[in-house]
């Protein structure tokens, strides 16, 4: 788990291989150690941010946080207020706003049940200035025994801008995208969620236009319906916040020695896992001719298309760049007060100049002054190993401890049923048929032609090839021969050959069918309604059982 101890080594979280398996860690009994172990860490902290105090900070952040995301969720469902002198517990989670599978949703519903036990608010995190990927779902289409994946797409394709920017392009293929999908994968699943779902991302474009709060909000919608009491916030919101703001000035003014300590984790984190690739966990940071590339994206209203932002120390002032047309001055030291530059930064926003934080920054300021618990998936929690160091390195503090989620759900269609080790029989038995025919010849051979028998006489040949000791002078022609005789054998079990030959292209077909059926990848809105309550309620339900307090469950 991340947060642990300084040089030790994360357990190696791989995703449930079962149908309905779920991965919870910590377990639920030691939620209430993790989380006393957190309150102590936060306590001991003593950090200057740029001329105002860590813990300072945190509250205003923590505030911050939590009246944005009760002013958002509010705009298509409803959200309690929190109270005025309320400092409650608040545990995060974030993911892009996609139609992720059913494991990554799971992450929300155990967000949102550990938040009811302790009286604590979950927020979820929508991390919008990502990158829109692609604008289709994967729908498996056909029958079980030959089933296709088909792209349906529920947009058309568009500039590869952040979902922040990101507007409906096409109304009509957004609109009938429910239809479709329900169409294509309907011989397999007869009533996927999607059709319930989609009504409601279709009301939220209209009043949004942005493809991925639709998205969102819909997902969040259904949650609510289903007992879910969380909150959800674009990370926008947060970036454009004065706390995160304070934050991102406090990195550009040490930027020289984060971006030392931020390449050197990337590096640990190779050596430790032996990743050869550069662009694993994450790129280094670049630096060429006096500028520092900073983990921030900036883009503009104009041209949103994200690029790294760079900052350079001219004059002991902070200049950051995009690298192409921008170059704004901060008026900061890496000593001095950070608030004329947070003024700076507010008006840029306000000009259409949007900053932005990269993942590792978001993880790092959910986990430094946000939350006192940030439930991350399997990926995130891997390469948080570099948020650690970050913590033990750069801001020399102990870094909390994060909780990891994650679930397996298969869509429900049963898959042909074929193995693999029926499979690797079968290629064994054509390379013993092709290499050694007379070991299927031998008990049928005599037909009562005795030594007259071709395939007798074959035979015979080779064993007498293969018992004559082999030479230098004898090996090309001994090897030459027995193949011949292999060659000059198959057509006598070309029978039992083809036979084989057909059942493997069966078993072949049933294993890649099954591969397909049992990807565990497929968006969440193509499986029904009842089967992920089902699996919702069954991991919920376990958790509860181990748990020291009530665990609400998804009802």
């Amino acid at each position: 788990m991340s947060g642990t101890a300084p040089g030790t080594r994360q357990p190696a979280f791989r995703a449930p291989s079962g149908d309905g398996g779920a991965l919870i860690a910590p377990s639920p009994g030691e939620w209430d150690r993790v989380l006393a172990e957190n309150r102590t860490i936060r306590e001991q902290w003593r950090y200057d941010v740029q001329g105002r105090p860590l813990d300072e900070l945190a509250r205003q952040a923590r505030r911050d946080l939590l009246w944005a995301a009760v002013a958002y969720t509010r705009r298509y469902r409803n959200a309690p207020s929190p109270a005025d002198d309320a400092a409650p517990e608040l545990f995060l989670a974030g993911h892009q706003p996609e139609l992720f599978h059913p494991g990554v949703w799971l992450k929300n519903f155990v967000l949102g049940a550990l938040a009811q036990q302790r009286g604590a608010v979950a927020v979820n995190l929508l991390i919008d200035n990502d990158t829109v990927k692609g604008t289709s779902l994967k729908v498996p289409t056909g029958v079980p025994e030959t089933p296709r994946l088909t792209p349906v797409p529920f947009d058309a394709a568009g500039e590869p801008v952040p979902y922040e920017e990101r507007r409906v392009v096409n109304g009509a293929l957004f609109r009938s995208f429910g239809r479709r999908a329900a169409g294509a994968v309907r011989s397999l699943v007869p009533d996927p969620m999607v059709e319930r779902l989609w009504p409601l991302a279709c009301q939220r474009a209209r009043e949004e236009g942005n493809l991925g709060l639709a998205l969102a909000q819909a997902r969040h919608t259904f949650e609510g319906r289903w007992g879910l009491k969380t909150l959800e916030v674009p990370q926008s919101r947060v970036c454009a916040g004065t706390s995160f703001r304070w934050f991102a000035v406090h990195l550009l003014a040490q930027l020289p020695r984060f971006h030392k300590e931020y390449n050197a984790a990337v590096a640990h984190y190779r050596r430790r896992h032996g990743v050869r690739s550069a662009a694993h966990p994450f790129p280094d940071l670049a630096g060429k001719d006096g500028w520092l590339e900073a983990p921030f994206w900036i883009w503009t209203t104009t041209h949103p298309r994200r690029r790294p932002l760079f900052a350079a120390f001219r004059r002991g002032r902070v200049i950051v760049s995009d690298g192409e047309s921008l170059e704004i001055e901060l008026p900061v030291t890496a000593e001095g007060d950070g608030a004329a530059a947070v003024e700076r930064l507010c008006a840029l926003e306000s000009s259409g100049v949007k900053v932005r934080s990269r993942a590792l920054t978001t993880t790092l300021w959910a986990r430094l002054a946000l939350s006192d618990l940030f439930v991350h998936g399997i990926g995130g929690a891997k390469y948080d190993e570099v948020t650690d160091r970050l913590f033990e390195r750069f801001l020399g503090l102990p870094a909390p401890r994060l909780m990891v989620v994650s679930g397996t759900l298969l869509l429900p269609v049963r898959a042909p049923a074929a193995s693999v080790d029926e499979q690797r029989e079968l290629k064994q038995r054509l390379w013993q048929l092709r290499h050694h025919p007379e070991r299927f010849l031998e008990e049928n051979l005599h037909d009562g032609q005795g030594e007259h028998n071709e395939p007798w006489r074959l035979i015979a040949e080779k064993r007498r090839w293969i018992e004559t000791p082999q030479t230098r002078e004898n090996a090309r022609r001994r090897c030459r021969a027995i193949r011949e005789i292999n060659v000059a054998l198959q057509p006598y079990i070309s029978g039992r050959r083809a036979r084989t030959h057909e059942r493997l292209g069966e078993v072949n077909r049933a294993l890649e069918a099954a591969r397909l059926l049992r990807w565990r990848e497929f968006g969440f809105c193509l499986h029904p309604e009842d089967s992920l309550r089902r699996f919702l309620d069954r991991v919920l339900g376990k958790a509860a059982a181990t748990c020291s307090n009530e665990l609400t469950v998804v009802r």
